[in-house]
């Protein structure tokens, strides 16, 4: 049996809230780059090889010598890769932020002490969308503090600053949008900087493409998980039992915590907002086919939140 989550951390029952050939003047070409250590490991491996090319085709057949070529032609794609992953995070990281439920307690009128007297009851993901302070996230993240009678609920935004300063300050709802899973928040900026994300388009996604998501499962900060593009035109339920059309899949890990954060594509824009997952009934463990809502929704959404605190089909 498989069930629908969404990856916010919070329980719940059935729907849980929770991305040319090798030759030896490839070996000069590959000197002149600009990463110092590579250069280097370059140099070395480089001027070895030659020496052992040249000591070895007189001991050796030709294609002990090839796959020597090859398997360092390999290496150094490997670390292409691993290098585009590693910039791709550090560029994008910083938009990102973290976001906790708490609860004060009954009898406590004192907010100074919120952290040490609160009960965190769920953590999720947001990302900036401007330099205002205006913070994306998905409903069901702050759906407690968005329904809450006693007026004991707040929303906790964790995040850095343009120079990788960490602040924490309380987000407050500006406008929500149930039917698609989205909110915006408000925090105050207080002169810091901010890093919105770079928006991408959903329009044009390909199945197969590789995406990112970042995002805090389980709370932990800034996890990022890599995946493809695994289907496009999913239909997946919205927290107050809609549906959300034109859904991404992916399968990028996204789990409790996840929700809320962008998913990303390899040039680093945000194509989606991470919002759900299948998990295997009774285990909350994600099953490998995650869904986000695509950016075009969200673009056309947001502006109208901030502005009118609803949807525009809700305004008439």
């Amino acid at each position: 049996m498989m069930g629908v989550a969404l990856s916010s951390s919070k329980p719940c029952s059935s729907v849980l809230y929770t991305l040319t050939r090798f030759n030896r003047s490839n070996l000069v070409l590959a000197c002149s780059g600009s990463n110092p250590d590579r250069k280097r490991r370059s140099v070395l491996f480089g001027s070895s090889l030659v020496l052992a090319s040249t000591t070895l085709l007189g001991k050796f057949p030709v294609e002990s010598v090839i796959a020597l070529e090859q398997t360092k032609e390999k290496e150094e794609e490997l670390e292409e890769e691993e290098d585009r992953y590693v910039n791709l995070f550090q560029k994008t990281s910083a938009s990102v932020v973290f976001i906790e439920d708490i609860e004060l307690p009954k009898n406590s009128t004192d907010e100074s002490n919120v952290e040490d007297n609160a009960k965190i009851e769920g953590t999720g993901s947001g990302f900036v969308w401007d330099k205002r302070g205006h913070i994306v996230t998905n409903y069901h993240v702050i759906a407690k503090l968005a329904t809450d009678q006693s007026g004991l609920q707040r929303c906790k935004v964790s995040l850095v600053d343009a120079t990788g300063t960490k602040f924490t300050k309380e987000g407050k709802i500006v406008g929500l949008d149930p039917d698609n899973d989205l909110a915006v928040l408000k925090i105050e900026t207080e002169g810091r900087e901010l890093k919105p994300v770079a928006l991408g388009t959903s329009s044009d996604l390909r199945v197969g493409q590789s995406c990112f998501a970042i995002g805090n499962p389980y709370g932990y900060e800034n996890t990022l998980t890599i995946g493809v593009v695994s289907g496009l035109g999913r239909e997946i339920p919205s927290p107050n039992g809609k549906s959300i059309r034109e859904a991404i899949q992916t399968d990028a890990d996204i789990n409790s915590g996840n929700s809320g954060g962008p998913l990303l594509d390899s040039y680093g824009h945000t194509i989606g907002v991470n919002t759900a997952t299948f998990t295997r009934k009774g285990t909350g463990m994600s099953s490998g086919v995650n869904f986000a809502i695509p950016i075009d929704t969200v673009v056309r959404t947001v502006p109208y939140l901030i502005v009118y605190g609803t949807a525009y089909r809700d305004r008439f």
